[in-house]
């Protein structure tokens, strides 16, 4: 969700007449510069919160699937995209959650919320009464009804005002009310044109919040969820035919981070897909063992096996990475073994680090994560972090942190500088070693899209199309509907 390591957002698309399905660009930005320094225990920290919340589940799986971020444990990466709503247009910078369903933003008549953000982006509140075309919803309207399918969502018997209330694990929540307005969008419709469209949603008015989203250093407008819920984007817009029931991205690991988020299925052709555990409310996924340089670790396949508090999840709200004891020390102890005549392992500060006086990718062995259908090879950047130097030596620690038991959980140390689909029609996720500064191609059914942080290429068999995005050093994000006539 936000604030520690998680990000909940999101909204509700009802309606737009279309005749053909686009997919929604969204390119990330690191909404912490790089100078921002932050410590390993921090990110613990921050990530055990997020997992408190994941446990909660009180709506939808309220897990922190912010699809952007940074490993890095000395930036901390949070990313955001912005949507403008109502009428006139106001526009507000919403964290991206794939864990939480909900789009909500922060109603004016707030008075607990936070008034500004160390961010450097200027906080903004919803006022229904400014907006002609919002609409309060009632208890008897069906997007009302299909919300209490959820806990989060309530009917108070004193009014006919569709309410919700997330609690988290870590003692944070919000609360407010459903509103129906518009969220506008920019459409591609020929040669550098664009034209301004528009859907009705229905969102949240957040009217109150606790714990850490009233923290102003990590503030931003709301939260934009990407579960699999029906009040979601993903289901209300693939419902109505406006976008496949797909979305993926690609976050990237070094220099000014970033990445590219799409509401649309991202094409290369070395990915490979696992199925996803059914009728859960998180991403879960079936790993079935992990291997250290070829080598098949000692781990009963029961630790990763799901249930109510245990299983594998991919999470892009996690910074770092989480494994069961079970599977932990195996891990790091074969990591250990394959190094230790290289590198000098010593302990800080309760992590098992390596002094390394050359480069960690002629020195450590790739580690390979198996699911049902699929592996995942990490390099070495990709379970280790660099925390500095010590005297002209390299300081390398594990990046997976031990979790005595529950949920292990694979975050953006895991899923940088890779291609992710969260395929929901088939129910599965993919993924491909890729370079996410690059283009990547994107499906739709009347031609391919091919974006980066930098730019949109759109190609089919009757023109080109070449659109100028807002450069990834910008903080924020435009949403685009791609439409080829």
């Amino acid at each position: 969700m936000r604030a520690s390591v998680v990000v909940p957002l999101i909204s509700v698309l009802v309606a737009v007449s279309v005749s053909v399905v686009y997919s929604l660009l969204l390119p990330l930005e690191r909404s912490f510069p790089l100078t921002h320094r932050v410590e390993l225990d921090r990110l613990r920290a921050r990530d055990r919160a997020r997992h408190a919340r994941i446990l909660q589940g009180s709506v939808g799986g309220v897990v922190d699937f912010s699809v952007q971020g940074s490993s890095d444990p000395y930036f901390v990466g949070l990313y955001f995209t912005k949507v403008k709503l109502g009428s006139p247009p106001k526009e507000f910078n919403v964290q991206i959650d794939t864990g939480s369903d909900i789009l909500w933003v922060t109603c004016n008549s707030c008075s607990d919320c936070p008034q500004s953000s160390a961010l450097g982006i200027q906080l903004n509140f919803f006022d229904a009464a400014s907006s002609s075309t919002a609409a309060l919803v009632s208890c008897s309207d069906p997007m009302c009804t299909s919300a209490l399918q959820s806990t989060a969502t309530i009917c108070p018997s004193q009014n006919n005002q569709c309410s919700y209330s997330f609690q988290y694990g870590d003692g944070s929540g919000t609360s407010g009310y459903y509103v129906s307005d518009a969220l506008y969008f920019d459409m591609v419709l020929g040669q550098s044109l664009m034209a301004n469209s528009s859907a009705t949603i229905v969102f949240g008015c957040s009217t109150y919040q606790s714990g850490d989203l009233t923290k102003t250093d990590k503030a931003v407008d709301g939260i934009f969820g990407f579960g699999q819920g029906d009040l979601s984007v993903i289901s209300q817009l693939s419902s109505r035919g406006v976008t496949p029931k797909v979305f993926s991205h690609c976050l990237k690991g070094d220099g000014n981070g970033g990445g590219i988020l799409v509401l649309g299925e991202i094409l290369e052709p070395g990915i490979a897909y696992s199925p996803l555990v059914p009728s859960q409310p998180h991403y879960n996924l079936y790993l079935q063992s992990i291997a250290v340089n070829g080598q098949l670790l000692p781990i009963d396949p029961s630790v990763f096996a799901t249930s109510n508090n245990r299983g594998t999840i991919v999470d892009s709200g996690t910074t770092l990475a989480y494994l069961v004891a079970e599977a932990y020390d195996p891990f790091v102890s074969s990591i250990t073994a394959n190094v230790q005549q290289s590198v000098t392992p010593i302990i800080s500060k309760g992590n098992q680090c390596y002094l390394v006086s050359t480069s960690v990718i002629d020195i450590f062995p790739q580690v390979s994560l198996n699911f049902v259908g699929a592996s995942m090879v990490l390099k070495p950047e990709e379970y280790l972090v660099h925390l500095g130097f010590t005297d002209g030596a390299a300081t390398w620690c594990i990046g997976f942190q031990r979790v005595q038991e529950g949920v292990t959980i694979l975050g953006d140390l895991v899923l940088k500088d890779k291609i992710f689909v969260y395929d929901l029609a088939h129910q599965r996720i993919g993924w491909a070693n890729y370079d996410c500064s690059l283009s990547v191609n994107v499906s739709i059914t009347s031609g391919k899209e091919f974006l980066n942080g930098g730019q949109l290429r759109v190609s089919s068999s009757t023109r080109d199309m070449l659109f100028e995005l807002l450069p990834t050093g910008i903080i924020g994000f435009l949403i685009y509907t791609l439409v080829l006539r």
